[in-house]
């Protein structure tokens, strides 16, 4: 069982959490997570035009004043390094490729932009302004929900486009007119089919942790729908890791882009203590229960849906408040589960990958993976999700 946490800067690992235990730990010899193959990263492309500086406030930035009144109310002052870099390009209208892991202040980064520039604007039914791609549910809602507070204090009209839920429901509100619409492109290409959205007026587009939908078999329906795009318009392109499944989408579609990166290249989780518990199959339950009934949150991962809903039966039968997701729930299921789990109803999220990704939860500090990842980017997805904006937590796998 791998555990990680967050230590200011270093990953140490720690054999004391198995002391007179039955389970033991990782040796020192053997560093963070399991190793997996990792695909080759293409070279980034060469920025033409010289990029603007970073800025380190807010107040620094060309946005409307709403926007930045809006941020302070959120008692936001001072950006992270990925929005720092990128915003000052973003607002001036440049192509982004942006690298960071979840956690890193994404969403700010392109969302920031893509709100300012509508500033004023309204959108004519059907015709969305802004269109961002999402891999996940989990994800867009995550999104929305971020965005939400600045696209209201300018008078800007969301829309969530998903699959899980009524098709027809999400058309109605394309009608009524969106200037942002967040999507994942199986949803978004339905509607297109069924007339009830057309993308041509969109001025800025953004794909957000783009490696992500290339792995799981996206990227066809995502450049489907930039082919619609008008091709004068800004992209936003963002991802966790920057292999030569999002060339395609760089050389194709990004314009003498400003590339900025977070996190090196390897995709290492360097700010949480990572820990490698050995145990017999027999004792996997065990162990899992003994942590889930610990203080505060934890998020475990296994790799099936029957693997989840088994671990959260065996949880709720001796009195854990455990909840499960995964892409055999419903949306409405889904987002009740993580709705109980930021609210503390539930302890112990158990999860497929689903939840890997966008998934923000103040006070996280425990991920287990039961199952240990076998890409190098799950592993950074999963145990990224407690140190998010400098707070810390471990990550531990089995």
């Amino acid at each position: 069982m791998n555990r990680t946490r967050q230590t200011g800067g270093r990953s140490t690992r720690s054999a004391g959490a198995a002391r007179g235990s039955r389970f033991r730990t990782q040796k020192p010899g053997r560093q963070g997570a399991p190793a997996a193959p990792r695909r080759q990263e293409f070279a980034l492309p060469a920025t033409l035009t010289e990029p603007l500086p970073a800025v380190e406030t807010f107040a620094e930035l060309e946005m409307p004043a709403r926007l930045t009144a809006a941020l302070g109310q959120q008692g936001l002052t001072t950006p992270f390094p990925i929005q720092a870099a990128t915003l000052p390009n973003a607002l001036a209208g440049r192509d982004v490729l942006g690298r960071g892991r979840t956690g890193s202040g994404k969403t700010l980064a392109f969302g920031l932009p893509v709100l300012a520039r509508l500033d004023g604007m309204r959108a004519q039914p059907k015709h969305p302004l802004a269109l961002v791609l999402v891999p996940t549910r989990e994800l867009a809602q995550q999104v929305t929900d971020a965005l939400t507070p600045y696209a209201r204090a300018l008078h800007l009209r969301l829309a969530t486009v998903v699959g899980g839920v009524s098709i027809g429901r999400q058309a109605g509100v394309l009608r009524g007119g969106a200037e942002v619409v967040v999507a994942t492109p199986g949803r978004l290409k339905d509607l297109i089919e069924r007339g009830a959205c057309r993308l041509d007026e969109v001025a800025v587009t953004v794909l957000d942790e783009a490696d992500q939908m290339a792995d799981m078999g996206f990227m066809p329906q995502v450049t489907e729908l930039l082919d619609q795009v008008p091709a004068r318009g800004q992209r936003l392109l963002f991802s966790a890791t920057l292999d030569r499944n999002i060339d395609l989408l760089v050389r194709r579609y990004l314009h003498d882009p400003v590339v900025h990166s977070v996190d090196p290249s390897a995709g290492a989780v360097t700010t949480m203590e990572h820990h490698l518990l050995h145990v017999r199959d027999t004792d996997k339950h065990t162990a899992a229960t003994e942590i889930a009934a610990r203080e505060g949150r934890v998020i475990m991962f296994l790799d099936t849906k029957h693997a989840v809903d088994g671990l959260v039966k065996h949880l709720l039968s001796v009195g854990v408040r455990a909840g499960a997701l995964h892409g055999g729930k419903s949306q409405p299921q889904r987002n009740r589960t993580l709705a109980q789990f930021k609210n503390g109803h539930v302890t112990a999220l158990v999860a497929t990958n689903v939840a890997a990704r966008g998934i923000h939860v103040e006070g996280l500090d425990l991920v287990v993976n039961v199952d240990p990842p076998g890409d190098h980017k799950d592993y950074l997805h999963r145990g990224g999700a407690t140190p998010r904006g400098g707070g810390s937590g471990p990550c531990r796998s089995r």
